[in-house]
């Protein structure tokens, strides 16, 4: 039996038109960590894979594995579940550690409740991930998974205190490994920016924004900026590029005018291209009320083709009740900034905020058709923990299983219907073409109501402007004979060679 002391697992996004576009790069962060100290790791990639449970259970009956961890988002955590009752099956003495987004928020929403004095629904959520799990981390995973791995562990390690020797800093991250990305085959994830073969980087850490819908406002791993050098990030733009060819590249900062030093970025990331005789392609995400003509221009320069904004909605009243501090002004003038720098725009929507009506939503299709965006998305929302709108949220008076979230200055409502974020993940966006669900509603608009107006808007502005719909590609499934010593294909595991 092969010796694997460390597996790290990064569970398939079932709920994806297409799971193999881009890595998860935190775990891969967590590997590079653990082989820092010296520690054999693996990396079991499911990511689009439908058999991932046959694919577990055959990689452990093979190896042993005296530690599993396993990263999550909230849309993963059915698959995660899955995955780690299969684990306890075929590898009982391994200690199983559960990290990730879903931990680090649902940590958050019990410590709002924690000061808050009371008891609601993030305690039993956390309480519910202790007993699938043997230990709980929260936050930054780098040095956490060190005490997680520890003989005499806890069962719960906050790397989200800031004031905690697990929480990193500025210089942390600057100084710290870059994602070990050769445990997995990176090129089998597919993706395009312009014709340029990409992948993707996260070049800061955290957003100090507090819109009621997004996750982690209350989480200070996800809250806190945390910035490394130009250098740094240039560097590992180039060792992407030297290592597997890649000329593309997705920046996944949350918007990346945030940082101060942008310009600086973008001037340097112009120079090593002209170094290296070659032009790449990149996309990345901005923040709407800050980005100015010369940042448009400047990452043109740069080799920016595309730039995705989280507009969210045309309506004034939605915008206001959502606290996006940006107007629908600023967001009319980003996109004129973009397109005369020669950048394409893709506009984030989303529908089922408080106060959303018939007419709210009107506003939002209206505004879409007027400023012509290059390409959009609209989601219905859910109301995840980490949120203001989960974490503030009340039981409705009448209604069982109902929590309603109040916007303090309108006083509009938002209803949710409480989600096991354990068992289903069919909340998470959908097929754009049809295959929505809305665990939300509003005073004036049903769930049903929020699907029906989310289609409409999706199939209109597609038509007038001419934006074809996404696809994406099917989940594989593997035969156990094949690949990886008759075990697995080398772009689902990859280990250390110590």
């Amino acid at each position: 039996m092969a010796e694997t002391a460390v597996v790290l697992v990064i569970p398939p996004s079932t709920f994806l038109l297409d799971d193999r576009v881009f890595p998860s790069l935190g775990i891969l962060r967590v590997a590079a960590a653990l082989e820092g100290q010296g520690q054999r790791v693996s990396v079991l990639d499911l990511s689009g894979i439908s058999n991932y449970e046959d694919v577990v259970e055959r990689y452990l009956s093979h190896r042993k594995a005296t530690h599993v961890g396993i990263t999550a988002t909230t849309p993963q955590m059915p698959a995660a579940l899955r995955i780690i009752k299969r684990v306890r099956q075929i590898a009982p003495g391994a200690r199983v550690i559960l990290g990730g987004p879903h931990t680090t928020l649902v940590t958050s929403a019990r410590k709002l409740e924690e000061r808050e004095g009371r008891r609601g629904r993030a305690h039993e959520a956390m309480a519910h991930l202790h007993t699938v799990s043997d230990v709980l981390v929260s936050g930054d995973g780098e040095r956490a998974i060190l005490v997680a791995l520890a003989p005499d562990a806890p069962v719960f390690v906050d790397g989200d205190d800031h004031r905690g020797p697990l929480f990193m800093t500025d210089a942390d991250y600057e100084n710290s490994d870059l994602p070990a990305r050769h445990l997995i085959d990176l090129t089998s994830y597919k993706y395009q920016i312009e014709g340029h073969a990409a992948s993707s980087l996260i070049a800061q850490l955290g957003c100090p924004f507090q819109c009621g819908f997004c996750g982690g406002r209350n989480s200070k791993s996800l809250r806190m900026i945390r910035t490394r050098s130009s250098a740094s990030i240039v560097a590992e733009i180039e060792e992407l590029y030297r290592s597997y060819g890649f000329t593309g590249f997705m920046f996944y900062d949350d918007e990346l005018n945030v940082n101060k030093e942008m310009l600086q970025l973008m001037e340097q990331l112009s120079a090593m291209q002209r170094r290296l005789g070659v032009e790449f392609r990149l996309r990345g995400f901005v923040k709407a009320e800050l980005f100015t003509q010369q940042q448009a221009q400047a990452m043109h320069s740069a080799g920016f083709r595309w730039l995705l904004t989280g507009f969210e909605s045309g309506a004034p009243q939605i915008l206001e009740n959502m606290n996006k501090k940006a107007t629908r002004e600023e967001n009319s003038r980003a996109v004129e900034f973009a397109r005369s720098a020669g950048l394409k725009v893709k506009a984030l929507m989303s529908i089922g905020h408080p106060g959303e009506s018939f007419e709210t939503v009107a506003q939002t299709e209206a505004w879409l058709l007027q400023v012509r965006p290059d390409d959009f998305d609209c989601t219905i929302i859910t109301t995840y923990p980490g949120t203001p709108y989960y974490d503030e949220a009340v039981p409705h008076a009448q209604m069982d299983g109902v929590y309603t979230y109040v916007v303090p200055r309108s006083g509009d409502r938002l209803h949710s219907i409480d989600v096991d974020f354990t068992n289903t993940a069919d909340y998470y966006k959908g097929n754009p073409e049809g295959g929505y669900v809305s665990y939300v509603f509003t005073d004036t608009l049903s769930s049903e109501e929020l699907v029906s107006a989310r289609d409409n808007l999706e199939r209109t502005v597609r038509r007038r402007l001419d934006i074809p719909f996404n696809t994406g590609r099917a989940a594989q499934a593997y035969e156990h004979s094949m690949g990886m010593g008759a075990i697995l294909p080398s772009h689902i595991l990859r280990s250390t060679s110590l």
